[in-house]
């Protein structure tokens, strides 16, 4: 997850001398490193075979929750913004939330403390809640031997990624909920993420594992204190790592990576389901854009077909939700059929992008329909109504207003009858379709069966017995050869029957939502409509006011411009209601806050060409550059220097469920440099990307990254649309957004308003041919003829960036 490989092993002998001294004997008992890994969320970030997911309803069985608590009091967390931890604010657990007032108990008082961190749509979090922080016996233990502290691991990233680097290297994996203990100084001692309530799944109950820590605290307290010291000595001089001078890229290097990457992806791709890996599977959208760069640069159309046959499994299969729209965030089957539920911000934002480009590079509706549908589900379901966008959407909620007892899936999923049912009581709106040959034709497009279509095997509980998860297993055009059917009756049919569905779901109990705003997580949305906008469609405008909207809102909302300073999060209350609220005490932004935004406004300019979003990004990297740059080494710091009671700063080097912030702002860095003819970004590219050049393989593990060498390395695609701000002018710039180009850069060139370009050079160079609007396509500095003609531009571009294969 990070670049830390010398402190991975440092802390590995560490922590085996300290067994050998059988000091952590019962605590490595407790933290059961064999945990069976489908218990939790996963954080690492290379999927392996993980089949097994298990339900928040019947977890606990026997006396497991005879001592479940009444609803307390409250505790301290009670006056927080946030929605996960405003979920436990009744427990019996005295939770503080991350802050001195915690810390300082713990020193008074000499305890250990329990630091859980997780987030409010986490299913597995809510389990272990429900089995063991709601109840009075476990509970008791915890207070008496703990201080106790919450943390959402969305609102306090910075904290989750010191404490998940070292559950990763002293566990070899990791997730959420994540469990840490640590000394009164902030040393983590030792870690797990779910912990059963009775023993089972060959892991100790979590009350063994608090007494036996609580005990080794007593006994052997000195030497846990030294070996939580030494860890936090050894994770502090990891800042100072450097680059490996032997491992710097050098002319060429790129596209040595690029091969090395495209055979790895190439021989982890799962040829039935698309994908990479067994199961679980999730998008990796990261890896996505990649091979997107990739086939442009390597006209290599086998990884164009990677692309595309993943998002077509992805868009047919379970993980989608067809009835109206947006990703579920992972499969927990190969064939992305039955999946985990919850529906996160930063998928529905990178999906949409992803599937912007595949329509772009193929003209494929079906790809387009997918964006359009997020922006549907986004637009109704996660808005804020000043513009802003909520973090997510629970996997977990009730089957019936009158039950009191959560399931996952129960929002989602549906019996034969129901469906069958729902067709016949709205059989007017098929028109000349029977309500049952319409039942006929959905089921066997959705792959329906009487008694359900989950596997059992990736249903252990029985939760989802009899339920039907939709999926497309065949094809639109296998539907009409088996019905007899035109295309676009099937179409209307499919529609209509959706439509009714979403009516009649929409009456069931929602899964919860949390209500905090991302700014992040906002940028990759600002990235995601920018693109859907840039499709040339008839909804552009539709698209392009979201994305406005969202810009205004997060420069009124989470900017500060007097100190020019983002902030991580605020938070609203439901979908249609205008509060908002923030922190007592703020959080800035961290460095995914400023690299995701500056990325967003980037795409927006193309978008939109408001030259206030591109000086905006000028400013915030300005900033990023001032508050996490080392100087020293290279590269980005995740959270700001002198940051209080946070232990390390960590440079992320791992493209996951979303892409690292250096990954992104390698990127951000090489575009900026040639919007502003600035070299000095450039150089800053380059170092970034050399403290990164020992990880191997390299393309696998920072895909995104790769995508930015091979823009610094080959140079960009700028194209200077020379004229005044007229109707011509306007289409010129839509011909050239229409297409997929990595390293395109778009400038407007007005002669009548040259006061205004950011790039002078570029201003005084490119001048109209004959008093007509001309367009200069220039790839590193070396230009083509110039076009004025808008069908020899298309036909120019639809030679070079465009591909009948789908």
């Amino acid at each position: 997850m990070f670049r830390s490989k010398t402190l991975y092993l440092w802390i590995r002998s560490n922590l085996k001398a300290a067994r050998n001294l059988h000091v952590f004997s019962s605590l490595a008992a407790g933290v059961a490193p064999q945990t069976p890994p489908s218990l939790f969320h996963r954080t690492w970030r290379s999927p392996i075979d993980w089949g097994v997911s298990q339900n928040y309803r019947g977890m606990a069985s026997g006396g497991e929750t005879d001592a479940q608590a009444p609803k307390a009091p409250g505790n301290r967390l009670v006056s927080s913004k946030s929605p996960y931890l405003l979920q436990h604010a009744y427990n019996p657990v005295d939770w503080y939330p991350w802050g001195e007032e915690a810390f300082e108990r713990a020193r008074t008082e000499n305890k250990l403390i329990f630091l859980s961190v997780g987030y409010s749509t986490c299913h597995w979090c809510h389990v272990m809640e429900h089995e063991s922080f709601e109840n009075l016996e476990t509970a008791a233990v915890m207070n008496e031997h703990f201080v106790n502290i919450k943390v959402d691991r969305e609102e306090r990233p910075d904290i989750d990624k010191i404490y998940m680097t070292f559950l990763q290297m002293t566990k070899g994996g990791g997730g959420w909920p994540m469990s840490i203990w640590l000394t009164p100084d902030l040393a983590p001692i030792t870690a797990g993420t779910y912990f059963p309530p009775t023993g089972r799944y060959g892991m100790p109950s979590f009350k063994t594992v608090l007494l036996a820590i609580a005990q080794q605290w007593q006994t052997n307290r000195q030497t846990l204190i030294e070996s939580g010291s030494s860890i936090l000595n050894a994770l502090k001089q990891n800042e100072d790592a450097s680059a490996v001078a032997e491992a710097a890229f050098e002319p060429g290097s790129a596209s040595a990576k690029l091969a090395e990457a495209i055979g790895v992806h190439k021989r982890r791709f799962d040829r039935t389901n698309g994908g990479f890996g067994t199961e679980p599977k999730f998008p990796e959208v990261p890896r996505l854009n990649f091979l997107f760069h990739a086939y442009l640069v390597s006209k290599d159309v086998s990884v164009l077909d990677l692309v595309l046959q993943t998002l077509d499994h992805i868009g047919r299969g379970g993980i989608n939700d067809h009835i109206f729209g947006g990703f579920a965030r992972y499969a927990t089957t190969a064939d992305w059929h039955n999946v985990h539920f919850e529906k996160m911000l930063y998928d529905q934002g990178q999906l949409m992008a992803a599937y912007s480009n595949a329509y772009k590079l193929t003209r494929s509706a079906t790809f387009l329909t997918y964006a359009d549908k997020i922006y549907k589900y986004i637009m109704k379901d996660l808005r804020h109504p000043l513009g802003g966008f909520y973090a997510g959407e629970d996997a977990d909620s009730l089957p019936d207003h009158k039950d009191t007892v959560k399931v996952e899936g129960a929002f989602y999923a549906w019996t034969w009858n129901e469906i069958e049912a729902a067709f016949k009581d709205q059989a007017k709106r098929f028109d000349d379709v029977f309500p049952k040959r319409a039942f006929e034709i959905y089921a066997f497009h959705y792959g329906l069966k009487p008694k359900g279509n989950v596997p059992t095997h990736s249903d252990p509980h029985g939760h989802l017995t009899g339920k039907n998860i939709l999926i497309v297993r065949g094809s639109d055009e296998e539907t009409c050869s088996n019905f007899d059917l035109q295309p676009e009756k099937l179409d209307k049919l499919l529609e209509t029957a959706n439509d009714i569905l979403h009516v009649l779901r929409d009456q069931r109990p929602r899964p919860h939502l949390d209500t905090k705003i991302i700014c992040a997580w906002n940028g990759l949305m600002l990235s995601g409509l920018s693109k859907l906008a840039n499709c040339g469609t008839v909804k552009r405008e539709e698209y392009i006011k979201a994305a406005k909207e969202l810009v205004d809102f997060l420069r009124k909302e989470m900017y500060d411009p007097e100190q020019k300073l983002l902030v991580r999060s605020c938070y609203g209350v439901a979908v249609g209601d205008p509060t908002l609220e923030k922190n007592e005490s703020q959080i800035d932004g961290f460095l995914d806050d400023y690299a995701f935004l500056i990325k967003g406004l980037l795409d927006y300019y193309k978008a939109s060409l408001d030259l206030s979003a591109l000086r905006w990004a000028k400013e915030l990297q300005e900033t990023q550059d001032k508050l996490f740059w080392d100087e020293q080494n290279g590269a980005y710091f995740f959270s700001q220097q002198n940051a209080p009671n946070v232990i390390v700063r960590l440079k992320e080097g791992d493209d996951g469920a979303e892409p690292c912030g250096n990954s992104v702002s390698a990127r951000n860095l090489t575009l900026l440099s040639h919007y502003y003819d600035e070299e000095t970004y450039l150089q800053r590219a380059a170092k970034l990307m050399n403290f990164f050049a020992d990880v191997a393989p390299f393309g696998h593990a920072l895909p995104e990254m790769l995508s930015a060498l091979l823009l610094h390395e080959n140079g960009l695609d700028l194209v200077a649309v020379v004229g005044p701000d007229s109707e011509d002018t306007k289409r010129f710039v839509e011909i050239c957004r229409k297409f997929f180009i990595p390293g395109m850069i778009i400038l407007h060139v007005d002669p009548l308003h040259p006061d205004d370009a950011c790039n002078q050079r570029v201003q005084k160079k490119f001048k109209m041919v004959n008093g007509k609007t001309t367009v200069y396509i220039c790839h590193d500095r070396v230009c083509r003829m110039p076009v004025t003609d808008p069908t020899q531009l298309e036909e120019n571009l639809m030679a070079n960036f465009f591909t009948e294969r789908v």
